[in-house]
């Protein structure tokens, strides 16, 4: 994918595969198990992020801070800490016990500067220091296109970038999304399909740039986001 991972970065994502699925025996974090499988379809499909074209190269998160919206497991949030170390990270899940694990997780890979917090994404978006306050946002299998960005797009910086992970066929969906996009102060950037090594499955980066402050009163409730979408 063009990237060299620092020092290191390796063995901590070898680290990484083994926590994960020792934990998934307990807890439901993942239903791809197999070692090979999680290189590819978590870790090298996380790390496109920072090989996306549009973003100016393999460094365009360097020093950056970022939240990972619905991390879940920490994907793609905790991968891209490992291969850009001076990221500032803020991890943000529903579930707690996933959070407490990441918190584990980040422990044992000497993870510094990360917040894992466990928290609504609607709500935390509304308090002073998260709203308006990031370089970028990321999501990865957590909603519906419109939704996420009503989620998303309140926490990133005026000139800052939110990024879904989506599937090849989401064209619709991210269609459906332009009115959401426009009401919550951005813009969409080109997408980018990208093919994760040595397999056939593309995926795709929908990517928009935040050029206004989000409007009072957005990000709604959760039930009125998936009630109303934007």
């Amino acid at each position: 994918m063009g990237l060299t991972p620092p020092d290191g970065a390796v063995g901590k994502l070898c680290r990484y595969a083994e926590l994960l699925l020792e934990q998934n025996k307990v807890m439901n974090l993942t239903a791809i198990t197999q070692p090979e499988q999680v290189a590819r379809l978590h870790f090298l499909d996380s790390a496109a992020i920072l090989a996306w074209p549009a973003g100016g190269g393999a460094g365009w998160l360097s020093g950056k801070s970022l939240i990972d919206v619905g991390t879940g497991a920490g994907f793609p949030g905790v991968v891209l800490k490992i291969l850009e170390p001076s990221l500032s990270l803020t991890l943000v899940d529903s579930i707690g016990k996933r959070v407490a694990w990441l918190e584990n997780v980040c422990k044992a890979l000497s993870l510094d500067n990360v917040r894992c917090l466990h928290a609504r994404a609607e709500e935390l978006a509304l308090e002073e220091g998260f709203r308006d306050a990031f370089d970028a946002a990321v999501s990865r299998a957590v909603a519906s296109f419109p939704a996420l960005c009503e989620l998303c797009l309140p926490y990133v910086k005026v000139r800052g970038r939110f990024i879904a992970m989506k599937s090849v066929e989401s064209g619709q969906e991210i269609r459906n999304g332009e009115n959401a996009v426009k009401q919550l102060g951005g813009r969409s950037l080109p997408g980018w399909d990208y093919p994760i090594p040595g397999g056939e499955v593309t995926h795709r980066l929908v990517c928009v740039e935040k050029i206004a402050p989000t409007p009072k009163g957005l990000p709604r409730s959760w039930g009125k986001i998936k009630k109303a979408p934007l």
